[in-house]
């Protein structure tokens, strides 16, 4: 019942998207998901991500190192000043992987960061961006998209990270000012100024926080 749902509401998220210059497609399995990112992407091109617990699940990090790309991988960084170097050097990539903590049944994008190279190369720097987006992450508007992401996403998230943040203690968003809060910068994606920049692959299954 789950799949004949989403099969519905998919395609109003796609049209949402396609309204606001962003390219959406719907895939049943993780599998199809890491077949069409990879449709997507031009061989002998440039990669790099953000955090993501969902390209984490489908295996897209491992499987470019199989084929024929040019890998930034933060993730190998060997300190923190290797680390950011690499995050900056993620805006000069052809492809930005990464998810997104919330949409809208419309196509509107919600998303929150601490460091905010993610949310920084969403909106600036790659050529392109390939989000890949369980179907648990779309709200019905804004308002609960952003509830989710503050309610949901990053309490779970702000688990993974030291500290003593209320909701690492609580599991709830106590809208703090705390040291490493991972909650600083609020970014709505309501339209794509560049039209094709954005894809958003859809996946009828849970994916992430």
């Amino acid at each position: 019942m789950i799949t004949k749902r989403n099969d519905l509401l998919s395609k109003k998220v796609i049209q949402g998207l396609k309204n606001r210059h962003m390219n959406g497609y719907y895939v049943h399995s993780k599998q199809e998901a890491l077949d069409l990112a990879f449709e997507i992407m031009k061989p002998g091109t440039s990669v790099g991500w953000g955090g993501s617990d969902t390209l984490n699940k489908i295996g897209i990090k491992e499987e470019l190192y199989k084929r024929n790309f040019k890998v930034i991988d933060r993730d190998k960084a060997r300190d923190a000043e290797e680390k950011y170097k690499l995050e900056r050097d993620c805006f000069y990539t052809d492809y930005y992987l990464m998810s997104t903590n919330a949409m809208t049944e419309d196509g509107i994008l919600v998303n929150m960061d601490g460091h905010c190279n993610r949310v920084s190369c969403l909106c600036f720097g790659p050529k392109h961006v390939i989000m890949i987006v369980g179907m648990n992450k779309v709200t019905k508007d804004v308002e609960s998209a952003i509830s989710r992401v503050r309610n949901i996403a990053a309490p779970i998230n702000s688990q993974r990270f030291a500290g003593n943040r209320p909701c690492q203690v609580t599991g709830s968003c106590a809208n703090c000012l705390a040291d490493g809060c991972i909650c600083d910068q609020l970014v709505i994606t309501r339209n794509s100024m560049e039209p094709d920049r954005i894809h958003v692959i859809l996946v009828d299954e849970v994916l992430g926080y």
